[in-house]
């Protein structure tokens, strides 16, 4: 999902617990007697549950099917993040993504954000990220399909979306090979205005609680946390306005307007790290292709 930081909603769940409480007015020396047991005849340990539980399994290779038979997509990324503040505090940031893909080599971001806007296209050619406001473009020829794009991006210049893991070829492929548990957790009429199935996991370290569209199969609310992260910020992505196979037209993908700007290198903007700084989870990269 998401390396970057954001502020995460606390879910309270109702849990079902059964006490068997025995009868005060029963039979006490039966029950004394049923007490008395000895080592042989211990109850056995309760078999444990699956760490892939096949219903969660089957709600997110569901939804993974879903997005990857989708020519076309349109969807709104609302992110929000916490970072650690001078006073210890966690702050909250958000960015917003209005976000248009045709697979296979296709992609466009327009970002909002609480810090400065940023634009991004790929249109199977070359890559751009264009920040409106300095008017600067970074440009770099880039490979033919979606999924080794968004590699690149974030390998030679940390460019990271937190919704990438939803939009390459394979959804459920991504998300799988570095997954340690799933399980499900029930259904909620909350979120995205609809009823959705709540699912959890694990994957490559972050524990991740999605909230996914009973009926339609689409991911409405993502909630993070990284595992080896002490501080344990949160981060949470709420992902609405799908649009599955619209219309696109043929010129979304590039920009004028971006390609005549202040060119910039495209490259990591902390390339090299101050010696004996902590290193920061600040992008989960997508996983080798």
């Amino acid at each position: 999902m998401t390396r970057n930081k954001s502020i995460g909603w606390v879910l309270l769940l109702a849990l079902g617990v059964l006490l068997a409480i025995p009868n005060a007015q029963g039979k006490p020396q039966a029950a004394k007697k049923k007490a008395k047991t000895t080592a042989g005849e211990a109850s056995p340990a309760p078999e444990p549950s699956p760490s892939l539980e096949p219903k969660a399994i089957d709600i997110l290779k569901a939804a993974s099917s879903r997005l990857a038979a989708a020519r076309t997509m349109k969807f709104t990324a609302v992110h929000f993040y916490e970072s650690s503040s001078r006073h210890g505090h966690p702050l909250a940031f958000t960015t917003k993504s209005e976000v248009t893909l045709q697979r296979p080599d296709k992609l466009r971001v327009i970002m909002s954000a609480d810090g400065p806007a940023s634009e991004f296209y790929y249109d199977g050619k070359r890559m751009m990220a264009y920040a409106p406001a300095e008017n600067l473009v970074a440009i770099a020829d880039a490979p033919g399909t979606l999924d080794a794009a968004l590699e690149q991006a974030y390998n030679s210049a940390a460019i990271y979306f937190p919704f990438a893991d939803w939009i390459v070829t394979d959804p459920y492929k991504e998300m799988s090979d570095g997954m340690k548990l799933a399980y499900y957790i029930g259904q909620s009429k909350v979120v995205g205005g609809t009823t959705t199935d709540m699912v959890a996991y694990i994957d490559h370290g972050v524990f991740i609680q999605a909230w996914i569209g009973t009926e339609d199969k689409l991911p409405r609310l993502l909630h993070a946390v990284y595992l080896d992260d002490p501080e344990r910020l949160r981060h949470t992505l709420i992902l609405s306005d799908w649009q599955l196979d619209p219309a696109v037209s043929a010129d979304t993908f590039t920009s004028a307007k971006a390609a005549s700007a202040n060119p910039m290198p495209f490259a990591h903007p902390h390339p090299e790290a101050s010696p004996g700084a902590e290193p920061t989870a600040k992008g989960k990269p997508p996983k080798k292709q």
